[in-house]
């Protein structure tokens, strides 16, 4: 068995007890980061066996894994913060054990999309995640989510934010409202809303731009 398990996005009380069972009773733990998750374990005295899985490892241990699960291991996939193979490792995994008919369960539990999208009071009947824009054939992306017309979702890093607001500018006009969320559940969280024009006059007062940013655009009138 394979337990996908989401982790705190940055308050650690946001865990659930189901999520702190699950953590205590599987043989090991696959862990994007050992230092990230080994903060979270210790707050919460989880002495279980860990063991790294990320982004750079992936192909070469899931054959490891796999062999372990089939020989009666239950194991526990986390990342740094959310939900595996969302923006983060895991979906490879997730898959290989698809296809060796090993059972897979993710457990319900913290996302910043969620609440980003509940707090921006923007239409939420219909709307799209994109996750971070890709670096290469960005505009041709760009361009195609002009058109969409449903509440878009993005994550971005902090030395891409203004970058990624001229870009939203040229594709999506001044006027079009923007709400951005800055580190979600943590202690420099923060909420702005207004139109795109505003969000760059904004961060180009900000000496240094820091934290990890959720981009909620609304969708198209």
């Amino acid at each position: 068995m394979l337990y996908i398990v989401p982790t705190p996005i940055g308050n650690l009380e946001d865990f659930t007890f189901r999520s702190l069972r699950i953590l205590n009773e599987v043989d090991f733990i696959l862990v994007e980061n050992y230092k990230v998750s080994k903060k979270l374990l210790n707050f919460y005295n989880i002495k279980t066996p860990i063991k790294n899985y990320h982004i750079y490892n992936e192909h070469k241990i899931i054959p490891s894994i796999l062999e372990k699960i089939k020989e009666g291991k239950k194991l526990a996939l986390i990342s740094n913060a959310g939900t595996p193979s969302i923006s983060d490792p895991g979906f490879l995994l997730i898959r290989s054990c698809i296809k060796n008919s090993i059972s897979i369960e993710c457990l319900p539990g913290p996302t910043s999309i969620i609440p980003a999208l509940v707090i921006s009071g923007l239409s939420i009947n219909e709307f799209t995640f994109i996750g971070f824009l890709p670096k290469k054939k960005r505009k041709i992306k760009l361009e195609k989510l002009s058109i969409e017309n449903r509440t878009l979702l993005l994550y971005e890093s902090p030395h891409r934010l203004l970058r990624t607001l001229n870009d939203l500018k040229y594709f999506f006009g001044l006027e079009r409202n923007i709400v951005i969320c800055k580190e979600i559940s943590k202690i420099f969280q923060e909420t702005l809303r207004g139109n795109i024009k505003e969000m760059i006059l904004y961060y180009k007062n900000i000496k240094k731009i820091l934290g990890e940013y959720i981009l909620i655009l609304d969708k198209k009138k």
